[in-house]
């Protein structure tokens, strides 16, 4: 079976076809700035670059546009990987909040619209462009199962005190004020793999670290979310590319008072200007990276900052398990940068993690990172948010 995997933005679109039968990547791609003037086409098939579109001029007026373009291009002569869209089983869609209605994943129908449509104020970014990519699918690829993974699914096993916030309960009542946490396909797959490499044991306690322009930490307790550091939005945590992460919830009146901001503006400054951003004028890891080496205080500043908050959410992590059997970093900085590995090992070295500096100089690899024999096992495993949408979305087919 081949599994279509969409992530449909306000403006943009991205897919992945998977040969579900071999776990192979056909062809993957984006279409960005939909129903602007400069939108764009980038389409590669890793097994044939001959066949890649990178960054054409393309006319998206709106997201059925862009499928059709998406469906037209994987169907193609010239840059192709299939002969038809019959060849498509199902199109798996990653949707950012469910609240509380979901659980796990679920094949999209009626009810689960509405239901998506309710869950709108908890994502009021993301949700409405998530359903208008299902609802582009439903209508051009009439008959085809459309699945709906949530972002939020993954954490749904937290316990009511790691989830709920000390403010007056009708707050949760009313609002469904709560942690939810983010992320959550990556945190499944990676903390799967990692019990997997531990051999499979019954019971493990594990902290993952998806690190990235988004960041967030959970607490896995056999292979459940116990705690994870995100919460209603993907704001709450660590410090990220553009997000500042937790703070002092009375900055924020501060800060509008004393800038006259309206809600929506201090909401623009904390999620967009704030962060490695805010604090060094980029967001860019691999250039804050750089400017450290070179002995820019901002940068080296962001870099401790950092890896201060790893350090601090790990052990918290690791105290409220009653244990630590391993730590997995992933995402686009927990891959690639090893001296945050090392810097935040060295700093748990008292709960028994101890680094071996050969293996940890590896990049975007899978590979164990601490020495042989190390009571806290630990591991960069490269996350793969896409191939997990599409297991979940091949599941739910063949049950039907």
């Amino acid at each position: 079976m081949k599994i279509l995997v969409i992530n449909a933005g306000s403006s943009s679109l991205k897919y992945q076809l998977i040969d579900m039968d071999t776990n192979d990547l056909l062809a993957k791609g984006i279409c960005e700035q939909i129903s602007y003037d400069n939108c764009t086409f980038t389409h590669k098939v890793p097994s044939d670059e001959s066949k890649n579109i990178i960054k054409k001029p393309q006319l998206m007026a709106d997201h059925m546009a862009a499928i059709n373009i998406v469906l037209d291009t994987l169907t193609s002569a010239e840059h192709g990987v299939i002969k038809s869209m019959d060849e498509i089983g199902a199109v798996g869609h990653r949707v950012l909040h469910g609240g509380e209605k979901f659980k796990g994943s679920v094949l999209f129908d009626e009810k689960v619209e509405e239901a998506i449509k309710e869950c709108f104020p908890l994502g009021p970014l993301h949700n409405p462009a998530n359903l208008t990519g299902i609802k582009a699918c439903e209508a051009i690829m009439k008959g085809v199962p459309q699945v709906a993974v949530f972002d939020t699914g993954f954490h749904s096993t937290m316990p009511d005190y790691a989830y709920m916030y000390a403010l007056p309960y009708e707050y949760y009542e009313k609002y469904g004020i709560r942690r939810y946490g983010f992320h959550g396909t990556s945190h499944r797959f990676v903390s799967k793999r990692c019990i997997e490499l531990l051999g499979s044991p019954e019971h493990s306690k594990i902290v993952t670290c998806h690190l990235g322009n988004g960041s967030s930490i959970s607490a896995v307790v056999d292979g459940k979310c116990f705690d994870t550091t995100m919460g209603v939005t993907p704001l709450e945590g660590i410090i990220m590319g553009t997000r500042c992460g937790s703070i002092d919830p009375a900055i924020v009146p501060i800060i509008m008072k004393n800038e006259n901001l309206t809600p929506d503006e201090i909401d623009t400054v904390m999620n967009k200007k704030s962060g490695m951003l805010g604090l060094t004028g980029t967001s860019d890891n691999r250039t804050i990276e750089q400017r450290a080496k070179q002995g820019d205080k901002r940068a080296k500043l962001v870099e401790s900052m950092l890896c201060h908050q790893l350090t601090k959410y790990i052990g918290g992590f690791a105290a409220a398990m009653g244990g630590l059997d391993a730590v997995v970093f992933t995402g686009g900085i927990g891959e690639n940068n090893p001296q945050y590995r090392t810097r935040v090992a060295e700093k748990l070295e008292f709960l028994g993690t101890a680094i071996n500096e050969e293996t940890n100089t590896l990049r975007g690899e899978e590979v164990e990172i601490s020495v042989p024999g190390s009571k806290v096992k630990l591991f960069v495993i490269p996350t793969n948010e896409e191939l997990m949408i599409a297991q979940d979305t091949k599941e739910i087919v063949e049950a039907l």
